[in-house]
């Protein structure tokens, strides 16, 4: 097996993370989209992976979580190479 073949079974969207994290604090999506100076409907699409993290996104999550927005943009990079690779993955034969 080469390098490019080993890939998790799974990887979740960064706005799992980012609920669970809404939990432990007892925040709302509400709450943090004041913070962020969002609407919370941005918040929303962003936790249930209809929306991405951008790189301006990742900053204000920076700010509200004070984890540094690097971190983020990696979830979101890390998601977004997966699912490529599971379309690659589905379009070529075993």
């Amino acid at each position: 097996m080469s390098a490019h073949e080993i890939r998790p079974a799974f990887v979740s969207p960064p706005g799992d993370l980012i609920r669970e994290e809404l939990k432990e604090r007892g925040w709302t999506q509400k709450y943090l989209a004041e913070q962020m100076d969002r609407p919370k409907q941005v918040i929303s699409d962003i936790i249930n992976a209809k929306k991405r993290i951008t790189p301006d996104t990742a900053f204000e999550l920076e700010d509200a979580f004070e984890v540094p927005a690097e971190f983020w943009a990696g979830l979101q990079m890390e998601y977004d190479l997966y699912l490529v690779w599971k379309k690659r993955r589905e379009r070529v034969p075993a």
